[in-house]
């Protein structure tokens, strides 16, 4: 009886992690800079974007910034992104499209957390802010993506 069960068990886990989403991922040094959780350089702000967790492994979540970066986030995934001090607009997009603005200051690093939620039709995302001890936890669990 155990043969069989390995024999049914075995394939369909290792077709379930095979369709585990994957995103093209940075460099080492390029992930280890990100993780070192720099200031932004002078005039600047900066935003983490991450995406904890195993929830929809199968699923990729498209993030996009109103100022022209666009990257796929898989779980446990993140993006750093630096610029102007203002309003920088954020979208999500799986089975729905979710919109967020955060505010940057000069010399301010802020943390957003992209989550998947389940839903009865299919999974939906969400943006949420959260403070710098947990974003930063999150993001030390990540490795860094390459926007498009």
């Amino acid at each position: 009886m155990n043969r069989l069960v390995l024999a049914v068990l075995v394939p369909n886990l290792m077709m379930a992690l095979a369709a585990c989403a994957t995103v093209p991922t940075a460099d080492l040094q390029a992930d280890q800079a990100g993780k070192r959780f720099d200031p932004p350089a002078s005039g600047s702000g900066a935003v983490y974007v991450y995406r904890p967790g195993w929830m929809a492994l199968a699923k990729t979540v498209d993030v996009g910034v109103a100022s022209g970066y666009h990257a796929a986030l898989a779980s446990n995934t993140y993006m750093r992104l630096e610029g102007p001090p203002g309003p920088i607009d954020l979208t999500c997009k799986t089975d729905n499209v979710t919109d967020r603005q955060i505010n940057i200051a000069s010399g301010e690093t802020r943390y957003v957390e992209i989550a998947m939620i389940g839903g009865l039709w299919g999974p939906s995302c969400a943006i949420k802010e959260v403070s710098a001890q947990e974003g930063q936890a999150a993001v030390l669990r990540s490795k860094r993506v390459v926007p498009r």
